[in-house]
């Protein structure tokens, strides 16, 4: 039950988050990869702002011998860049470029606004499906 209750804790303050930068309207997210026109730097920094939490939560991490709320910690393995992280970034930012959403704002833009969001997130599912069966 607490674990349930931290997710939907995290999930509700990343929504917030969200919604009050901004950054779940796919025009402002756009402007910002606008780069020779009408160019709105909030998304660089809402970007610029996570680092400091992060930064932190890294380092408390560090000091930790397991997870408040788990057995153990799972981190995914460092790798070098490789062929598939790169075309998966590829991928990604074009999908992000195009919709002007990227997946945490998808989701949330189902509620906002269900018309763009739905392409977005069908996109992310077929991306997904396409991904596990192409990788075995």
């Amino acid at each position: 039950m607490k674990r349930l209750f931290a997710a939907l804790a995290a999930g509700a303050i990343f929504g917030a988050g969200l919604a009050l930068s901004g950054m779940a309207d796919p025009q402002r997210v756009r402007a910002f990869l606008d780069l020779f026109g009408a160019w709105d730097p909030t998304l660089a920094f809402v970007m610029g702002g996570a680092l400091a939490p992060m930064a932190i939560a890294w380092a408390i991490q560090r000091r930790l011998t397991r997870p408040l709320l788990a057995d153990a910690f799972d981190l995914p393995p460092t790798r070098g860049i490789d062929v598939p992280l790169a075309a998966g970034a590829v991928i990604f930012g074009t999908g992000w470029g195009i919709s002007g959403l990227c997946p945490g704002p998808a989701i949330a833009g189902l509620a906002l606004a269900p018309g763009q969001a739905i392409v977005a997130v069908a996109a992310m599912g077929a991306g997904m499906v396409l991904h596990r069966l192409t990788s075995r």
